[in-house]
């Protein structure tokens, strides 16, 4: 389900960048007011948005050492922490199984150090978000076209569906 993805299709979707962003707000609580700005009304990508940028003064990395039948992607998710970062900040981008229990890893204690959204002022609903390691941009999404609630055709949920390639 993941060969040639950056992410897991548990981490698809607005509700893993909502989750993410919480848990960033959570954890820098006295210095919230210092770590997100809101910019202002921008337009972005078509829509009109608010933009909002996250900076954490926190971002660093912690040593780890691996577990028993520990892989990159169950590491990331304990710590909700990008497996692709991981990869790159360990050395391991061709290693989709188990870690050898022992190693030793570099894990960032947030998701990013900088992260900036462009929020649909109509909808609420990010249209853009750029995400920042300690070096430089990591990851970039936009939205084009978004649809709210559409409609799925019920012949979609059944394995004859000519679309799917069953």
């Amino acid at each position: 389900m993941r060969k040639n993805q950056h992410y897991t299709i548990h981490e698809l979707g607005f509700d893993f960048i909502g989750r993410t962003i919480a848990l960033a707000i959570s954890k820098e609580k006295e210095n919230m007011l210092k770590s997100l700005s809101y910019i202002g009304k921008l337009e972005k990508n078509g829509y009109e948005c608010h933009m909002v940028v996250y900076e954490s003064s926190a971002f660093n990395f912690f040593p780890y050492t691996v577990g028993n039948k520990e892989t990159v992607t169950t590491i990331a998710a304990k710590f909700n922490v990008n497996d692709y970062l991981l990869r790159v900040k360990n050395n391991l981008f061709n290693d989709f199984g188990y870690i050898k229990p022992g190693t030793k890893m570099q894990i960032p204690n947030y998701y990013c150090k900088r992260a900036v959204l462009y929020i649909d002022v109509k909808t609420m609903i990010p249209v853009s978000v750029s995400i920042y390691d300690d070096i430089s941009i990591f990851e970039c999404y936009d939205f084009y076209n978004i649809i709210i609630n559409k409609p799925i055709d019920q012949a979609e949920f059944s394995k004859g569906y000519k679309d799917y390639h069953f």
